[in-house]
């Protein structure tokens, strides 16, 4: 065996071992002098400081360079500058802080380094994932029938739900096995309903299905931004009438932006009287199921052909982790395909499970492995106590922003994201209103103190928070919006004096051109 290979797999033999105990070693003293360091969540460097400390590490040579060289530049030009999600002030995306044991998990799943398409290639872990999907679909409700399959995450899964309700829809109305005889022209008029703050996921899976993102039409929204009911019956009617073919719902449990469910028993009771499809993406609102306090607010999954849930969002999971659930398991024969290397039909008649039968990937990794650590060493009981504790931190710092005359809060938090937008008590002009909230975003990032982020809401910008740290507190939250509001003021009296010499210097110009 030639020592210069061996020092770089894992294998039995000293040195092989040695290596990677020293690289496990340094990388988690990284982290955790990083966490202890972290007193924000930026570093706050310039876009163009960061390029030039990456295109430096990137220089590599033909030769081996030490451990502990590299390891600094890693620290010092990747790690120093990127965001630091686990940090409490850091609430611009739906990113979550993982989970000590979902880290952990990480180490032990990158090392088996396992692809969860066949059996043969992940014997143990193949039956972890089947259990761990029995375990979610009893807890969503379904029956024996349910199934389900780990994804790279939501859009993935939205894909995938869309994937299976068109084929069934052209199976249904035009006779046309899709996996084999290809998309009908027919096809052109089916639709899907979505309510317009939907992910775009929807338009996006639309264009890749071969449906186009024509094939959506948005249904309008009441006052928590939930899907219009009657919205919905009447675009049915008027599609129906103008002869396309609506076959397919797609609910939110969870906006990107507001957190808003749909109604998901109305919806599933619309859907199976005008029988259509209905697939709910619960990427964000999915954790609800174990809310002690908010569970209620998805008791009508149960009621959807198929569910997106994401992991690595409010269930503390590392990136990338989600699944793709489907009321009826012989759905999935929508996608069945047997590969004689790999899951010849034979295994099936045998009892051997192969995932890859119900997924849209071929490799893929043993991301269960991450939810099962979690559970056992967390407890489902404490899980969801963190994940109340963030949705009430969401609605008490919205009533404190409602209380301060220098805010507007646009929404009552369903699940833990803030919208909210400094309102100027000086300045009326909404164009004016508009620049400050966007100043007040990018300056608070440049300074690396709070990670916030902006949206657009009738034509006015926002600023939002989405809370998913536990570890967050309402004193935190407290300090952050007095210095949003110190901003807002600053941003404010800047702006007021430039407009009041644009003003002198107009009334000069003007004055001038008319002697």
């Amino acid at each position: 065996m030639r020592q210069d290979f061996a020092k770089w797999f894992l294998h039995p033999g000293d040195v092989s071992q040695t290596t990677y105990r020293a690289l496990m070693e340094k990388a988690m003293v990284l982290v955790s002098d990083q966490s202890k360091k972290r007193v924000q969540p930026f570093s706050g460097t310039s876009r163009e400081k960061i390029h030039s400390n990456v295109k430096e590490i990137l220089s590599i040579s033909e030769g081996v360079q030490d451990i502990d060289k590299v390891m600094d530049e890693i620290d010092k030009g990747i790690v120093n500058d990127s965001l630091w999600i686990s940090h409490p002030s850091s609430m611009a995306h739906l990113h979550c802080p993982p989970l000590l044991p979902s880290l952990a998990a990480e180490v032990l799943l990158n090392a088996l380094n396992q692809s969860m398409d066949s059996w043969d290639q992940s014997p143990a872990a193949t039956y972890v994932e089947a259990e761990l999907i029995k375990f979610f679909t009893k807890k969503i409700g379904y029956t024996s029938d349910g199934d389900g399959t780990f994804t790279a995450g939501g859009t993935q899964s939205n894909y995938m739900g869309m994937l299976l309700a068109r084929n069934k829809a052209c199976n249904t109305y035009f006779s046309v096995l899709v996996q084999k005889e290809g998309l009908p022209a027919e096809a052109r008029k089916l639709r899907i309903l979505c309510s317009e703050h939907a992910h775009f996921t929807v338009q996006k899976s639309a264009s890749q299905l071969g449906l186009g993102s024509d094939a959506v039409v948005k249904v309008e929204t009441n006052n928590k931004r939930q899907l219009c009911i009657e919205n919905a019956k009447k675009k049915i009617r008027q599609l129906r009438e103008q002869g396309l073919i609506p076959f397919m719902v797609v609910a939110t449990a969870g906006t990107t932006d507001f957190g808003s469910i749909d109604p998901l028993k109305e919806l599933a009771k619309l859907s199976n009287e005008e029988q259509l499809w209905l697939h709910v993406d619960a990427a964000y609102g999915g954790a609800l199921l174990f809310s002690h306090q908010y569970s209620h607010l998805v008791s009508g999954l149960c009621l959807a052909d198929s569910i997106t849930i994401d992991f690595h969002k409010l269930y503390y999971q590392t990136i990338s982790c989600g699944a793709f659930f489907v009321k009826n398991k012989e759905d999935f024969l929508q996608i069945a395909y047997h590969a004689d290397y790999l899951n010849p039909e034979q295994d099936q008649e045998k009892g051997i499970i192969n995932l890859v039968e119900k997924s849209v990937q071929t490799t893929k990794r043993f991301d269960a492995l991450k939810l099962l650590m979690t559970f056992k060493l967390v407890g489902t009981e404490l899980f969801g106590e963190m994940v109340d504790y963030t949705i009430d931190l969401a609605k008490k710092t919205a009533d404190m922003l409602k209380e301060d005359p220098f805010f507007e809060v646009h929404n009552d938090p369903e699940l833990n994201a803030v919208i909210f937008r400094y309102r100027p008590l000086i300045c009326q002009n909404q164009k004016n209103a508009d620049e400050i909230n966007q100043e007040i975003q990018r300056y608070f990032y440049q300074s690396g103190e709070l990670i916030m982020a902006k949206t657009k809401e009738n034509g006015k910008v926002f600023l939002k928070f989405t809370m998913l740290n536990p570890l967050n507190t309402i004193e935190n939250m407290r300090m952050h919006i007095e210095r949003i509001r110190q901003a807002g003021e600053k941003f404010e009296k800047t702006q007021g004096e430039i407009q009041n010499e644009c003003s002198v210097y107009n009334e000069s110009s003007y004055r001038t051109e008319s002697n």
